[in-house]
């Protein structure tokens, strides 16, 4: 099977609990600065996608696709680059995907600090090679 097709068919819409939080948590927790976003452009329309993902894992950023190959992770495949917010500053970013050992640190770090709802989410897809995660590297 080619790697499209796995990736289309690893896409989860995020369950109820996942969107409530999306919805009404997230934004209270970037108001108050407790929440870094991701903003990347929407591969079709170039209008910023936002969501809540990012884990700092021996001091870098990454972002974990804890619904498999969701939206928001084909526009980072297909831009390269994204940007962080964070308390009131925003900072760009190349994406670059990662495998192996670094791949199952972000996971574990990822899981170590968030846990609940996501965790359901990310066990829907059990094999942790269908959840990729990317580093992000500062830009300048």
């Amino acid at each position: 099977m080619d790697d499209g097709h796995r990736d289309e068919r690893a896409a989860l819409r995020p369950t109820r609990a996942v969107a409530l939080i999306r919805r009404v948590a997230s934004p209270l927790w970037l108001l108050v600065g407790v929440a870094t976003i991701l903003e990347v452009p929407d591969r079709r329309t170039g209008e910023p996608i936002r969501v809540t993902l990012p884990v700092k894992v021996d001091g870098t950023w990454h972002v974990l696709g804890f619904g498999g190959v969701t939206g928001w992770v084909r526009n980072v495949r297909t831009a390269g680059r994204a940007a962080l917010r964070r308390k009131g500053r925003t900072e760009a970013f190349t994406a670059i995907k990662v495998d192996g050992e670094e791949h199952e640190r972000a996971i574990a770090a990822y899981f170590a600090r968030r846990a609940g709802p996501v965790t359901r989410d990310f066990d829907r897809l059990p094999d942790s090679t269908d959840h990729p995660v990317f580093r992000l590297e500062p830009i300048g």
